[in-house]
């Protein structure tokens, strides 16, 4: 019974950074003038077009999962280059799960709850329940995204960055990406990289709110 209420407090939580995350990147694909996003149907903060169930059920379950990547055609970008449109497009998914972690803690704020220091006068609203997770899961999400591993967001990202050579370097191990990306998650790599810089985005967005 505490798995499933527990699943029930974080369902709401994964539901919305997911859709957010996705929705944010193909809104900014159809700004820059690619309207692949819109045709098939993501332009939406509906979670249904935006789930992949194997990855849904993958991070229900087992911690590790995925949303169905939005579709970008990048060479209908207009007034941007294909690197750097394809870097703006892919920030913007972190971005947003940034920006709603912050929305999250004002919320916590506004309610007169310090998840610092777990105080509440009465027993916790299920609203406060359900904030807590929102603010955590967006910061994961946001920061497993900026790994610079094809294909996760940050490997474009960096791709943006580097001059076309290095570009070109990064794009070349799209090939080998999920092998790389498994490798991090089994040996814990990942976890080595992902808590201290969770830690720092979670304090920097404490502090400035509290």
């Amino acid at each position: 019974m505490q798995y499933i209420y527990n699943m029930l407090i974080f369902l709401p939580a994964i539901l919305i950074a997911l859709t957010f995350h996705e929705y944010a990147h193909g809104r900014v694909a159809d700004w820059l003038g690619d309207d692949t996003p819109y045709y098939q149907g993501r332009l939406t903060i509906n979670p249904l077009p935006h789930i992949d169930w194997i990855g849904f059920f993958a991070l229900m379950f087992f911690h590790f999962g995925w949303a169905k990547p939005v579709q970008v055609n990048p060479y209908n970008f207009k007034n941007v280059s294909v690197k750097s449109g394809m870097m703006l497009v892919s920030l913007a998914g972190p971005a947003m799960n940034i920006l709603l972690a912050v929305v999250g803690m004002i919320a916590l704020r506004l309610l007169g709850f310090d998840p610092q220091l777990g105080t509440y006068s009465g027993s916790l609203p299920a609203l406060i329940q359900m904030l807590v997770p929102l603010v955590q899961i967006n910061i994961i999400l946001a920061v497993f995204n900026l790994l610079p591993i094809p294909p996760l967001d940050g490997s474009k990202i960096l791709a943006g960055l580097l001059p076309d050579k290095g570009a070109n370097f990064i794009y070349s191990l799209e090939q080998f990406g999920p092998l790389l990306l498994l490798l991090i998650i089994f040996t814990n790599l990942a976890d080595k990289i992902i808590w201290p810089l969770y830690n720092v985005i979670y304090i920097v967005i404490y502090g400035t709110v509290f």
